[in-house]
């Protein structure tokens, strides 16, 4: 919860079928209010501190409340999104490049620098699914300027980045399925998720010290 009781995270549903169990498990927190992707342009968001927007989500919506979104980062917020962009809705964000797979191993995931997220996961966890490769990214999002690179493929393309100045708020970008999502996987993958979560409390405790010192 946020210092006003108001839960921490809002979850952008798409409604698609692949995110329903995600959905329904967070419906049962009390730091996560959940709303339907077409409600959010009459949705006052400014209680919370964080948006979560998955890969299925209306990116033509997103387009047209792109003044919404960004407002919301300009309040000293955090953004988290997973997926493929097509659309310029979002603040420093470029359109998803898929990569050119040769390979199984073109999919090997890397971590670029130890971060809390992903403190503890096996990058060849994230790269392989009961096997096969893929799953987690399949390519990028070329870099706004200045953006931190958490995990790469190969190529050096970046999967994960944190984007602290193209907004007075964090963007989180994953070229890939939900971040938030992963959790209880059996296997160090299901870390993400959790301290995602707690990365994303710290860090608007971050941005809302900075902002009162200025």
């Amino acid at each position: 919860m946020t210092s006003s009781g108001t839960p921490h995270f809002v979850i952008v549903d798409s409604g698609n079928y692949f995110s329903t169990q995600t959905i329904q498990e967070t419906k049962k927190r009390d730091d996560c209010f959940v709303i339907d992707m077409y409600d959010l342009p009459e949705r006052d968001l400014s209680p919370y501190a964080c948006m979560v927007i998955d890969n299925f989500v209306d990116q033509e919506l997103l387009y047209q409340e792109r003044e919404q979104i960004w407002q919301f980062l300009n309040q000293g917020k955090v953004l988290i999104f997973s997926g493929h962009m097509f659309l310029p809705w979002l603040p420093g964000a470029s359109m998803f490049v898929p990569k050119l797979i040769r390979s199984q191993h073109d999919y090997e995931v890397s971590i670029v620098q130890q971060h809390p997220i992903f403190d503890g996961v096996d990058p060849e966890e994230m790269t392989y699914t009961k096997g096969v490769s893929g799953f987690f990214a399949r390519g990028h999002h070329p870099l706004p300027s200045q953006a931190e690179v958490l995990l790469s493929l190969p190529g050096g393309e970046p999967i994960t980045y944190i984007d602290r100045y193209s907004t007075q708020g964090t963007i989180l970008v994953h070229s890939g399925n939900n971040l938030f999502a992963y959790s209880g996987q059996g296997s160090t993958v299901g870390r993400i998720g959790s301290q995602l979560q707690n990365w994303t409390r710290e860090e608007y405790r971050a941005i809302q010290e900075r902002t009162r010192t200025l």
